[in-house]
């Protein structure tokens, strides 16, 4: 059937995938991967079986049509080629093969290879091993995830470099569902053993014939120390359990070294459990085979993580990855919630492999080892989290760290079991130090056998230091085992008899066992099978292992001397001496009482403790100090011994004090104290007891001994308290044993001391209030004259004795009096007017005392008069009734003759208002003196020149003053014809005295003239006299010209005629020149510069310096004629001299007076034509596209340049004009017969560049030619200069500058720039565009432009349009269209956001809800970083007036942001006090912009409601009834129209919705008195219905001849009775006297309503002193906080070394501040490194700028190569959002560069923690050279610190930066051995690419200059920010400074006050009515209401005092009452 099927013997035939094959046939599978074309699918070819490889290639080639002779391999999946020699082993029944080009060729497309993978049989056989992760109170994760490390290990078991293990625990959401990879460098697999690895229980010794092993060639390891040999993946069974219980699927990716393929096999719950149901195989499917990288095949989203797994294949030559997926939630969470705790535990579990075989051994240092290139990193990453990565080198708290770290010592042994089975054993010694264990203890579990009580450790003999843990943790082929642990060995366990070491030594040790894999483990590797059996065989063979030598000895006996020696080199002990005896202690509970051994002294620490010693206890609660009494140690022993611990008795010191003994451990004894401090606390105690009171006054009005105080000065506050003899206050007698009965009390009692006697007006007692001291309060009603006594005196409580133990208690006694006031203050009466300087005025003054009548001045008075700038004096001050400061002179400057206003203060000393600002305007005086600059007598001025003087008419103070026919005269002296000066300063007082110049003729010498100036109006002006010296004029006078002939000089005077020869020269002119004083003139330089001739235009300079003239050249022309001319000219003088040359015969010679010109005109007759000459006629100037205006005139010379008639009108033709330019088509030539020349017009040329035009002009063989200047032509454009391109809009926050200036320029047509000045410039625009500064017409300068400057723009949000236009000849220019987009401002507030909870009901007295405010910018966003005392909150009761805050609005500022408050930039305004009276409120946020203007929100109108109902009172509070049970019914009526109502406890009326009844009952002082009046009707009660909150009695009468006795006082009470409430009212309760007698009654009703008007008036008048003694409360504490405010800032700047005296603090905080800023000011202005690139305008707060700007780099040389490296990405804007990226790129047309921040991967960003790469595991690897520094930390940021890391993160990520080149190669060369290296720069300007590339221009930095700006700046000096500092504390402190001033003025303000006789008198009237008040109610027979009230509502208690500082609520409402408190309201 083979044979046929496959065309003959050997064949194949095609099979489909079902077919099975027939019997004996193989069905294999062909994937063509020849080329990229290929079918993907595969081709199933069944096989013979008796095929040959022939035949199979055959086969093969006709199923996929291929030509027998093409070229091709069939290869396995593992790359092995199929040949004749392998056919028959390779190819089997079921194989996947390849069809490639050759055998290394890369798979084009992926494939499936199909495996089979049942699990082996040892499932079966080995099924009853132990396989489930049993927890052992653990969570088995970790135990899991060590099953794939040691898979890894086993794979990297051949690694030669580094064995690098990765745990990745992908947690990040968006990149997919949670998964764990664990991927290693090793080997890799094979696809055939990647299959064997998915057959469960295929362990590497079954892995033979049909099973290619993944570890094939097994050979076990050969043996190595611990059996570190990394032979831990075992069983075939670990890899599979871990995964699936990790996760659900597990995703095996793997290459082998020598292979082009990538293996994948995919597993899965969701696929068996599928294959399941379909009824398909289920150990069954499919390899993934493809070539690196190739991810194409991941498609679902939740794996988009692979993606990147897959990518990172490209740079590895072998691996595998484990990649579970599914996994399961609580492991999700135990992997995050514990990382730390599982990492610890895989650290324990390979610590050996990590560290090697010796452990971690911290103290030692580490040499190179083999183990040390195992590399185990766990990474976990999360959303929006920085990776956490730890490496397992660096975990040093796992327990075996702690064991090898703590152990002093350790003994090595190793056991030798039947058969291979070798052990090898360490046993570590941890020593006890005086008084502590040194056994480490489990950090994450520690041991539950630890004692919580401290105290007990000292005799529970169980309890050691290694509790209840084994000893030996057991490792297998070097990997802990966890579950498995070996208690002890015989020779290592405490013996039963006291050995060489004390019993408690075997309890100090810790070991560890080291097997090789001869013993048995489970295959999850949790636990040892038999080693605890096999190691405790009697046969097994202990010996120890000394310097690495295995020594056979008696294993006990060594371990015991060895053990002895640490206890006694290593263990520290307490040594007990002086044995007593042993005694139980029946204290302790039954088991612990005995046997206690008992000492006499103890030798601890080298310190000896004996009984009575003093001594000190720690860690016990309270301390104990006292004597010891003697050492207990638990046990039954005799005579000295050394024991680990034991207790103490001590006895307590002082022990008149305490009579205690306690028993302590001795290890809380206190080690470091003195026995001098106990001693010293001992004597301290005794000084406890009570021994004196201090006193002081907090709130100041302090009783001074024997003082004597007006009448109504309060006595202050006093602040009690009860000193013992160390100063400390107390409140109680000292010592426990008396408990709290033994309180002490202070009794306070003012006594007044008259002719009858002794009178106690005052008595208070106070006791300790806990939290404030003994207080007594402000006493305000002493006002009778006399003499006291204030007494105070501690008692005891509750019996009141001043004496304990027979010694009287502290006490303290003041004498004072009290006499009568004074006057307090005053004002001006009337002035006289006006006020001048040195004039002396009056001052009338009035005064009045502190109730405003006027009064007079008895006592001497020195008054203080001050202004400012102003020296002030008078004469004397009257007494009497008429009191005036006479004769008052002021002197000071008043800057102008209008005068100045002054504020003239009046301080008369000793007054409580004692200053008064009079307002004075103060003018100059009468005019004193003459001033007259200049200041020197004799004044020198040349002739010919004024003089001007500077003239000021002052007074006495030197004031400029002024008055009517003030004329100031100068008259000259000393020569005839001389001016008079005058000037009239009648107006300003001052002037300049000038006129006409000085002119005396014929000077030729110095002349002496006088000056005298003054005043003729004013006789006592002195004048003032000068003494003028006249000089001869110095300048040039006179010119003389001269002609010298051989030794002789003719003179050639004005106007000489001179003949000569024509054509001559005349030569030796020579000129002369001189002063008025006839003195010749040296010719110097600037003079020669000033002599002009006319017949030359050249003059030789050295010439004129040496008096010689230019040669003058006669004509030879008959006609001509030379006039020559020699002028000077200068400031002062104009000089000519002339002359004219005639022709001898043929000339007439002329001279000109006027210039001294040398003008020869000759007439020749003409000679042959030699020249053309053209001539200008008109300007030489031409407009461009104009033409020249004028004409070209062109003759013929002869060559004495004579005109030649030469022209005809047919000449016109052969004449050619020429020129750059020239546009010929307008030009007209003109034969001029008249003058036989040439005209020439209509030149022009075409437009082109202005400048210089050359025009040629050709006649025969004649040439010559003219230069014509074209400018440009008329202004008809405007265009403008350094402006952006105009077709876009330029971006521009609203209210910020331009970037750059308008300049604009005028251009004509052809855009040459016209220079035309003075031409109108505007800028047209909308009207809601608004300029800063306002926009106004600009002028063009001389070259046509106009600089507009630079505009604030202030517009709406959107693009605006500016025009510029120019008006030139009465006609408009319009110039180009400027766009502008107006930005808004993200820093510019406009409104404030309020949210709060507007469903909220607001009740009086109770707390707002939160207020929460934003601060808006212009762009809707919410501004940050704003200081919170900016933001405050006015609230105030709304009234009609208008709704604008008053100014005593309640303000309050934000509170403090709390760790909840999410939002970022709001403020919160929390628990603030609703106000206590109902109505209508208005609130209002107000944000501080600058010093002047405050942003306020829109208003909050809240309305307040009443609070909870409380009491029932009265509408209006009736008066008191007296009454009688008489017919009369008027003297039984109790009331009449009395209206009940409820209110809140702020008196709000509420209750509207209440309805019930009013319960109306007499009841009598004594509950027990039942003979109490009855109401009419003989009832008891009445009941009065109460409706919508109110209940209204018409009347209440008493009924006729009702009971009660006579002259009592009983009470109605009035109770509500309310269903709807549930909480009970405070009653009314209105108190009436009852009589039997009717005239009894009437005169007590008149008293009872006298007895009302007190009580009212006393009512009011103590609600005014409280509420000005809470204003001064909180007036005290407002200058306490400004005390620490002051001192907290001074100690601040004393940090920063600046001291401020105590006093002048202002100015010289003025003037240090002035300093400081000069000197900060200095160093910004310092030039330093700046970045020129420009930023982008912010728009938003999105923009954080470009990356240029971003940061700063200190270093120059480091900052010109990080800008280098950083070059392309300089220019690049940073966005926070990708929204604003995009918006930027539209708005620049994709021309910017953009990088948002929301679009980096910031998993990739590096660590700015992370050290250098020669640094490993915090150790130096090598040491560098070239000082490297990471490049990213020589950066500083300015702003935005976060965001800024993050980008230069990804920009620079681990780029290193070294000095040079040589530092960095030598630094690549020792990196690249341990790990990458990245980009490497240096100083010098190179760089080494992470490739290792250098080199070349591209690695080379340019200069500094050459980068073009872009390079980073400079931050501010450091210096700078730390004046910045303190200038900002100096700031504060000054601040402070000033609060601290006010409040101290408004505190003793309020204390002045308080003192007025006003005050006085209000409290002498208070006492008066008290007064008053008891005696009318010793009359009535009534008990004062107040007691009265109180024992109807409460029972007796004790009253306590007030706290003196009150509550921040109560100090509000005081100040509040107080601003409404006025005189009339008492």
């Amino acid at each position: 059937m083979a044979a046929a099927d496959g065309g003959g013997p050997g064949g194949a035939s095609v099979g489909t995938k079902e077919d099975g094959g027939g019997v004996g046939h193989r069905m294999v599978y062909l994937f063509d991967r020849r080329e990229k074309e290929s079918e993907l699918g595969d081709r199933p070819l069944q096989v013979g079986e008796r095929s040959d490889y022939a035949g199979f290639r055959a086969s093969v080639c006709q199923t996929l049509g291929i030509s027998p002779e093409e070229k091709f391999v069939i290869t396995t999946t593992s790359r092995k080629e199929i040949t004749c020699d392998n056919f028959d082993e390779t190819v089997k029944d079921g194989v996947t093969l390849y069809l490639l080009q050759s055998v290394n060729q890369l798979l084009l497309t992926a494939t499936k290879e199909r495996i089979d993978f049942l699990p082996h049989y040892d499932t079966l056989v080995k099924s009853g091993m132990y396989e489930y992760y049993a927890s052992e109170g653990q969570n088995p994760l970790p135990f899991a995830l060590a099953e794939l490390i040691d898979n890894s290990l086993s794979a990297t078991s051949r690694n030669i470099g580094v064995r690098r293990i990765q745990i990745k625990l992908l947690f990040d959401e968006t990149q997919g569902k949670p998964a764990v990879a664990v991927i290693d460098n090793g080997r890799g697999m094979t696809s055939k053993q990647l299959n064997n690895w998915a057959v469960y229980r295929l362990s590497k010794f079954t892995r033979q014939g049909d099973f290619e092993s993944d570890h094939s060639g097994y050979v076990r390891p050969v043996p190595v120390p611990r059996s570190l040999n990394s032979d831990i993946s075992y069983f075939g069974v670990g890899g599979k359990q871990a995964v699936f219980f990790v996760g659900q699927s597990a995703r095996m990716i793997s290459k082998p070294a020598d292979s082009q393929d990538v293996h994948e096999l995919v597993l899965s719950k969701e696929d068996f459990e599928k294959k399941e149901k379909n009824k398909e195989a289920i150990y069954s499917g499919y390899i993934r085979n493809r070539k690196p990288s190739d991810s194409v095949h991941i498609t679902n989203d939740d794996e988009r993580f692979l993606h990147h797994l897959i990518i990172e294949e490209k740079e590895k030559d072998s691996f595998t990855a484990v990649v579970i997926t599914g996994v399961q939630p609580e492991h999700i969470q135990y992997l995050k919630n514990y990382f730390h705790l599982w990492t610890r535990q895989l650290a324990h579990i390979y610590h050996y492999y990590i560290h090697g075989p010796k452990g971690n051994e911290i103290r030692t240092s580490k040499e190179v080892e083999p183990f040390n290139n195992i590399d185990i990193e766990i990474s976990m990453f999360e959303k929006g989290k920085v990776p956490k990565i730890v490496n397992l080198r660096e975990i040093q708290d796992d327990m075996q760290t702690l064991y090898v770290n703590t152990a002093a010592d350790s003994f090595e042994f190793k056991a030798h079991v039947e058969g291979d089975g070798v052990v090898e054993g360490i046993i570590r010694y941890h020593p006890f130090l005086y008084d502590r264990e040194t056994y480490p203890d489990d950090p994450c579990f520690p041991s539950k056998l630890k004692d919580e009580d401290d105290e007990d450790d000292c005799f529970i003999l169980e309890k050691a230091a290694r509790g209840k843990r084994p000893i030996f943790e057991c490792f297998w082929n070097g990997r802990l085992i966890p579950y498995t642990s070996v208690e002890d060995f015989d020779w290592c366990t405490p013996p039963k008899k006291r050995g060489l070491a004390p019993i408690e030594c075997y309890n100090r040790i810790s070991g560890a066992l080291f097997t090789n894999d001869k013993f048995q483990v489970s295959t999850n590797k949790l636990t040892f099978m038999d080693l605890e059996l096999k190691l405790k065989d009697k046969n097994t063979l202990f010996t120890r292992i000394l310097n690495g030598q295995e020594q056979r000895m008696k294993i006990d006996r060594e371990f015991a001397l060895w053990l002895k020696d640490c206890h006694e080199k290593y263990d520290k002990q307490i040594k007990f001496t002086l044995f007593k005896g042993v005694i139980t202690r029946p204290d302790l509970p039954s088991k612990k009482q005995g046997p206690w051994a008992t000492y006499a002294a103890i030798e601890w620490d080298g310190k000896i403790y004996k009984a009575g010693q003093l001594v000190k206890t720690i860690k016990t609660l309270p301390l104990f100090y006292g004597s010891i009494v003697r050492f207990f140690l638990y046990g039954d022993h005799d005579g000295e011994v050394y024991a680990t611990g034991g207790e103490v008795q001590i006895a307590m010191e002082p022990q008149a004090l305490y009579d205690e003994v306690k028993t302590v451990p001795i290890a809380k004894l206190d080690r470091t104290v003195a026995e001098k401090a106990v001693k010293k606390y001992v004597e301290d105690e005794m000084a406890r007891l009570p021994d004196r009171l201090s006193v002081t006054w907090p709130e100041g009005d302090e009783l001074l001994p024997n003082e004597i105080r007006p009448a109504g000065t309060p006595i202050g506050a006093l602040r009690i308290e009860i000193l013992n003899k160390k100063g400390e206050a107390m409140q109680k007698l000292p010592g426990t044993s008396h408990g709290g009965s033994k309180k002490l009390l202070v009794e306070l009692k003012v006594i007044l001391h008259s002719s009858s006697g002794n009178k106690e007006i005052i008595s208070h007692i106070s006791q300790h209030g806990g939290k404030w001291p003994y207080w007594f309060k402000k006493m305000e009603n002493i006002q009778k004259l006399g003499n006291y006594t204030l007494k105070l005196q501690v008692v005891l409580n509750e019996s009141n004795a001043d004496t304990y133990a027979g010694r009287p208690l502290p006490s303290k006694a003041i004498k004072f009096s009290v006499k009568e006031g004074k006057p307090e203050k005053f004002s001006f009466g009337l002035l006289d007017l006006p006020f001048r300087v040195g004039v002396p005025f009056n001052i009338p003054l009035e005064f009045q005392d502190e109730f405003g009548h006027t009064s007079q001045l008895v006592t001497d008075i020195q008054p203080v008069l001050e202004a400012s700038g102003l020296s002030l004096h008078y004469e004397e001050i009257t007494k009497g009734p008429n009191c005036v400061i006479r004769g008052v002179t002021a002197k000071g400057p008043v800057n102008s003759c209008q005068g100045k206003n002054y504020n003239l203060k009046v301080t008369l000393p000793g007054l409580k208002e004692d200053s008064q600002i009079l307002k004075i305007r103060l003018l100059p005086g009468h005019p004193r003196r003459l001033k007259v600059k200049p200041d020197s007598e004799i004044l020198v001025i040349e002739n010919g020149t004024a003089f001007p003087f500077q003239v000021e008419v002052l007074d006495e103070s030197d004031n400029i003053t002024a008055q009517p026919k003030l004329i100031v005269h100068c008259k000259f002296s000393g020569a005839p014809n001389l001016p008079v000066y005058v000037v009239d300063c009648s107006s300003s007082g001052t002037s300049i005295l000038t006129g006409s110049a000085i002119q005396v003729q014929n000077i030729k010498k110095d002349q002496t003239l006088k000056a005298r100036i003054e005043i003729p109006s004013c006789k006592d002006v002195a004048p003032v006299e000068k003494t003028i010296k006249l000089l001869p004029s110095s300048h040039v006078a006179r010119l003389q010209i001269f002609s010298v002939e051989g030794q002789k000089a003719i003179q050639i005077k004005h106007q000489d005629e001179v003949n000569w020869i024509a054509g001559d020269i005349m030569h030796n002119l020579i000129f002369q020149m001189y002063d008025e004083g006839e003195r010749e003139i040296n010719i110097t330089s600037a003079l020669a510069e000033k002599i002009k001739v006319n017949w030359t235009p050249e003059i030789n300079k050295e010439h004129l310096l040496q008096g010689l003239l230019p040669d003058v050249q006669v004509p030879t022309s008959v006609k001509d004629m030379r006039y020559c001319q020699v002028s000077f000219q200068d400031d002062h003088v104009s000089l000519e001299s002339a002359f004219t040359v005639s022709m001898l015969e043929l000339l007439q010679l002329m001279v000109s007076l006027k210039t001294s010109n040398l003008l020869n005109n000759f007439r020749p007759l003409p000679d042959e034509p030699k020249h053309l000459k053209c001539e200008m006629k008109g300007g030489k100037t031409v407009q461009m596209g104009q033409e020249l205006q004028g004409e070209v005139v062109i003759i013929i010379t002869d060559q004495y340049g004579n005109q030649i008639q030469a022209f005809s009108p047919s000449s016109l033709s052969s004449l050619s004009i020429a020129g750059v330019g020239l546009d010929s088509s307008n030009l007209k030539t003109t034969f001029q017969e008249n003058t036989q020349s040439i005209s020439v017009r209509g030149i022009k040329f075409i437009p082109g560049p202005p400048g210089n035009k050359d025009l040629c002009f050709t006649w025969r063989e004649f040439s010559d030619f003219i230069r014509v200047q074209l400018i440009s032509g008329p202004p008809a454009k405007l265009l403008l200069i350094d402006w952006p391109e105009l077709k876009e809009s330029i971006p521009v926050i609203n209210g910020r500058n331009l970037q750059n200036p308008i300049i604009v320029q005028l251009c004509d047509q052809w855009d040459n720039p016209a220079p035309v000045q003075h031409v109108k410039i505007s800028l047209t625009k909308a009207s809601n565009l608004k300029l800063m500064p306002s926009n106004q017409q600009h002028k063009t300068d001389e070259k046509g432009r106009a600089n507009l400057g630079v505009f604030s723009v202030f517009a709406p949000r959107g693009e605006h349009t500016l025009q510029v236009k120019a008006i030139y000849n009465k006609s408009i220019i319009e110039g180009p269209i400027i766009k502008l987009m107006i930005l808004p401002d993200p820093e510019k507030p406009v409104r404030l956001n309020v949210k709060y909870d507007k469903d909220a009901s607001f009740l009086a007295g109770g707390l707002f809800t939160d207020f929460m405010i934003s601060v808006i910018s212009e762009d809707d966003s919410i501004i940050k970083n704003i200081n919170p005392a900016r933001i405050s909150m006015k609230m105030w009761k709304l009234c009609t007036s208008g709704n604008r805050p008053p100014a005593n609005a309640e303000t309050f500022s934000c509170n403090k942001i709390k760790d909840n408050d999410k939002e970022d930039g709001c403020f919160y305004f929390r628990d603030k006090v609703i106000p206590n009276k109902v109505g209508t409120y208005c609130i209002q946020f107000g944000f501080m912009m600058d010093k002047t203007n405050i942003l306020h929100s829109e208003q909050v109108i809240v309305e307040v409601l009443p609070n909870q109902p409380v009491k029932l009172v009265p509408k209006i509070k009736p008066p008191t009834p007296a009454v009688s049970n008489v017919r009369s019914v008027a003297s039984r009526t109790l009331v009449r129209d009395l209206h009940l109502s409820i209110t809140d406890e702020y008196d709000n009326h509420t209750g509207i919705d209440l309805v019930g009844t009013i319960i109306a009952t007499i009841k009598g002082s004594n509950e027990e008195d039942t003979d109490t009046p009855l109401f009419i009707g003989k009832v008891r009660t009445l009941e009065f219905p109460f409706v919508n909150g109110s209940a209204e009695i018409m009347s209440l009468v008493l009924a006729e001849s009702s009971p009660g006795r006579d002259s009592t006082e009983y009470f109605i009470v009035f109770e509500p009775r309310l269903p709807l409430l549930s909480r009970t009212l405070e009653p009314y309760i209105l108190p009436f006297m009852f009589y039997n007698d009717v005239k009894k009654q009437q005169q007590m009703a008149a008293l009872t309503k006298e007895k009302d008007q007190l009580s009212q008036s006393i009512v009011m008048y103590k609600s005014l002193f409280e509420a000005s003694q809470q204003l001064l409360n909180e007036m005290k504490c407002q200058v306490e906080e400004g005390r620490l405010k002051e001192a907290q800032l001074r100690n601040e700047l004393k940090i920063h070394n600046i001291d401020i005296p105590t006093t002048q603090q202002v100015p010289h905080i003025e003037a240090l501040l002035k300093r400081k800023l000069s000197e900060q000011e200095e160093l910004k202005k310092k030039p330093r490194r700046s970045c020129t690139l420009p930023n982008y305008t912010k728009g938003s707060g999105d923009v954080l700028g470009k990356i240029a700007h971003l940061a700063q780099i200190e270093d120059d040389r480091a900052a010109m190569v990080i800008s280098w490296h950083l070059a392309s990405d300089m220019d690049c804007v940073v966005t926070l959002t990708t929204d604003a990226a995009r918006r930027i790129y539209d708005e620049t047309q994709g021309r910017q560069q953009v990088l948002p921040l929301d679009s980096i991967y910031k998993k990739t960003l590096p660590d700015w923690k992370r050290p250098l790469p020669h640094f490993r595991n915090g150790k130096l690897y090598f040491k560098p050279i070239g000082d490297p520094v990471f490049a990213r930390d020589l950066l500083t940021f300015p702003d935005n610190v976060e965001h800024c890391e993050t980008v230069f993160g990804m920009l620079l990520g681990d780029t290193i930066i070294l000095d040079n080149l040589d530092a960095a190669n030598h630094y690549r060369k020792e990196v690249v051995k341990i790990t990458h290296c990245p980009t490497l720069l240096t100083r010098d300007g190179d760089r080494i690419r992470s490739n290792g590339k250098f080199g070349g221009l591209q690695n080379k930095a340019p200069p500094m200059d050459k980068l073009r700006g872009m390079v980073f700046g400079a931050p501010v000096p450091k210096q700078c920010l730390i004046l910045g500092e303190q200038i900002d504390l100096l700031q504060q402190y000054r601040s402070a400074v000033c609060k601290l001033d006010s409040v101290n003025k408004d505190l003793n303000s309020q204390l002045e006050y308080l003192r007025t006789p006003d005050m006085r008198k209000k409290k002498q009237e208070l006492d008066e009515h008290e007064k008053n008040l008891k005696l009318i109610e010793e009359k009535l027979g009534m008990t004062p209401i107040r007691k009265c009230n109180d024992s109807l509502r409460h029972s007796p208690k004790v009253e306590t005092t007030d706290c003196p500082v009150p509550p921040k609520r109560m100090r509000r409402e005081a100040t509040r009452q107080n601003r409404i408190i006025t005189k009339t309201d008492v």
